[in-house]
């Protein structure tokens, strides 16, 4: 059973960092597509960085120079990070990580946000909150 428990969410203040970790548990295979998205208040879920089994990685534009995406591949583990930094209150979301078992085929960048291919597999969430 495939399994994704994400960490690391929390508040801060305006300007700080937060480190998001998805762990992922049950899925062996060495092809996928992983990624972080985001629900802010009152919109839809937009992706917000993604990472493909071939080290590969997408950004969006809202959060390109500020987020970096990396992830961590054992042999019996698969960990996804996500690296925020210089928050601004409109990063304040519910985050998500997110797996697909095939590659991402169809990535674009709409209103500051990814777009993709759906994933098979999704945490449960974690609010993430900057105060100004």
């Amino acid at each position: 059973q495939v399994q994704l428990v994400e960490s690391g969410g929390g508040a801060v203040q305006a300007g700080g960092s937060l480190r998001l970790t998805c762990a992922v548990s049950g899925y062996t295979d060495s092809t996928y597509c992983m990624g972080w998205f985001r629900r802010l208040p009152g919109k839809e879920r937009e992706g917000v960085a993604i990472v493909e089994s071939d080290d590969s990685t997408s950004i969006a534009q809202s959060v390109r120079g500020r987020f970096t995406v990396s992830k961590e591949r054992a042999a019996s583990s698969l960990s996804l990070y996500l690296q925020m930094n210089s928050l601004k209150s409109e990063d304040t979301a519910m985050y998500y990580c997110g797996l697909r078992t095939r590659p991402c085929t169809h990535i674009r960048w709409y209103n500051g946000g990814l777009v993709v291919d759906e994933m098979d597999y999704w945490g449960k969430g974690m609010q993430v909150t900057i105060s100004s």
